[in-house]
């Protein structure tokens, strides 16, 4: 059965169905932050709703509907405008992992970065630990690059990503 998610910009009221995952411990365990409090989310949600409001729009946040529900979000940030490049990243409810929908988002932003953006290059990072992620950004046609060592800064002391990358014309 092939599943459909749509995207739509994140607005205000979505706050609670972010909360409803990034209050999670298991979706934060890879992550720089959380579990969130009610605040950090409303926080969250108040910072991306900012900076879709500049005039420079640099930052695209998404919310995956499924079947009429927000269960997630997808972002892709232009990093460098004048060498065309970008990065995405995403976060799933746990209820919706390991049934290609991580996948189906991720290929949704790069289409978008390439296609709407004129993006050359599109980048992605994961933890070292994260194989689901791995996986999604490997299903993607992304190119593992290597490892960046002491990326985040996390509650327990650095972290390690690996970096994944893909071109237009793949």
């Amino acid at each position: 059965m092939m599943v459909s998610i749509q995207l739509r910009e994140l607005c205000q009221t979505d706050w609670q169905a972010v909360h409803r995952y990034a209050s999670m411990e298991i979706v934060s365990r890879y992550q720089p932050w959380g579990p969130n409090s009610e605040e950090e989310t409303r926080q969250y949600v108040d910072e991306v709703l900012r900076d879709a409001a500049k005039k420079d729009q640099t930052r695209f946040t998404y919310a995956v509907i499924l079947d009429g529900e927000m269960i997630g979000c997808g972002e892709l940030t232009i990093c460098d405008r004048s060498n065309l490049t970008g990065e995405i990243g995403y976060i799933l409810h746990p209820g919706h992992w390991g049934k290609g929908i991580a996948t189906l988002l991720a290929k949704k932003l790069l289409n978008i970065g390439f296609h709407e953006h004129g993006l050359h290059r599109i980048q992605a990072t994961c933890d070292p630990a994260n194989t689901g992620s791995m996986r999604v950004l490997e299903k993607c046609g992304m190119t593992r690059e290597g490892r960046i060592r002491d990326h985040l800064k996390m509650n327990d002391g650095w972290r390690d990503s690996l970096l994944f990358g893909k071109l237009e014309h793949e």
